[in-house]
């Protein structure tokens, strides 16, 4: 499928149409609650922070004075990093908690932490954690914004935000692309994000993988189910390879790595199948000779990289528009 390098007409409508778009929201917790306007508004407000990665004084002073606390109650390397990495970009100063090393640990709740975080003065809260739900409930008792950086087997919405935009970038428009999103789709947030973005944008998806790891109900979310990756590698415009999360098994869900890569790891011969500009992608990190092989990781047709880039970016504008977007 050939697509044009340009944005859709209902996303040139959005922008040309009526007001100037307003952002309102005091949080970020998952693209579930968004509008496909809400949606294109972020991924617009981080292409104009694009440029600032590229200066040679890669900072703006959109957020100085603003105080941004990372409180990560899981461990995060990529997430936490482009986060931190954002934050100072735009001139906001940062303070980090691991859930390991906070009062969490010797039993305080995760409301009375992040309350008295608040106490001290914090403008805006980056949470992840290990319970699918707990950014939300948090919402309703701190009165600063909160941004959801993934929440146990629910959401992770700058990770499909940032999915979002690079596709857009490469493919100028998500209307009538179709994506496969590949691998470990029962215990993936990322999966979850993609999918509800995506389809709010016109995307088409079909989520692919062994039965224990692709549950039936996903279909109530708009997409297909293919147990086979070789029957729609011609069909796909984007393949976005899971990462098996060995760490969130409660048993064996399929007999081995070499089996599951035969059956549903991308690697030269299955590429030679798809649409030769088709898009790999991977939220990292990556399990390579498992999900992909290196030729493919590495490859012309993978934008790994430039996810992470992007990501940067992505968590600007989520930043900026929940801390300043309002005013």
């Amino acid at each position: 499928m050939t697509k044009k390098a340009s944005s859709s007409s209902k996303e040139t409508d959005r922008k040309s149409a009526g007001p100037k778009f307003v952002w309102t929201r005091k949080d970020l917790v998952g693209l579930d609650e968004l509008s496909a306007d809400e949606i294109v508004h972020i991924l617009d407000t981080a292409q104009t922070f694009q440029e600032v990665s590229t200066r040679s004084i890669k900072k703006v002073p959109a957020l100085r004075g603003k105080v941004v606390a990372l409180l990560f109650f899981e461990d995060s390397t990529r997430t936490r990093m482009s986060f931190e990495l954002a934050a100072s970009r735009l001139s906001a100063d940062t303070v980090f908690l691991s859930g390991k090393g906070s009062s969490t640990s010797k039993g305080e709740t995760t409301l009375d932490t992040v309350r008295n975080v608040e106490a001290m003065g914090v403008d805006a809260f980056v949470i992840r954690h290990s319970q699918s739900g707990a950014p939300h409930q948090l919402t309703e008792k701190v009165k600063v914004p909160i941004i959801n950086a993934g929440d146990g087997q629910h959401e992770h919405p700058t990770q499909g935000l940032l999915d979002i935009f690079t596709i857009r970038q490469r493919l100028g428009s998500l209307e009538g692309v179709k994506v496969a999103i590949v691998g470990d789709i029962a215990h993936s947030r990322v999966a979850r994000s993609n999918i509800i973005g995506l389809r709010k944008l016109g995307a088409e998806v079909v989520v692919v993988g062994p039965p224990t790891l692709v549950p039936s109900t996903i279909t109530a979310m708009g997409c297909e189910i293919s147990h086979s990756l070789d029957d729609i590698l011609d069909e796909v415009d984007v393949i976005n390879m899971l990462r098996i999360q060995f760490e969130r098994f409660e048993s064996n869900l399929f007999p081995s790595l070499r089996e599951y890569s035969s059956l549903f790891g991308m690697n030269a011969k299955r590429l030679a199948k798809c649409n030769k500009n088709v898009l790999i992608m991977h939220p990292g990190p990556i399990n390579r000779g498992v999900e992909l092989t290196s030729e493919v990781a590495d490859g012309p047709n993978s934008c790994i990289l430039q996810q992470v880039t992007n990501g940067l970016a992505v968590r600007m504008a989520v930043l900026y528009l929940v801390s300043r977007g309002r005013d």
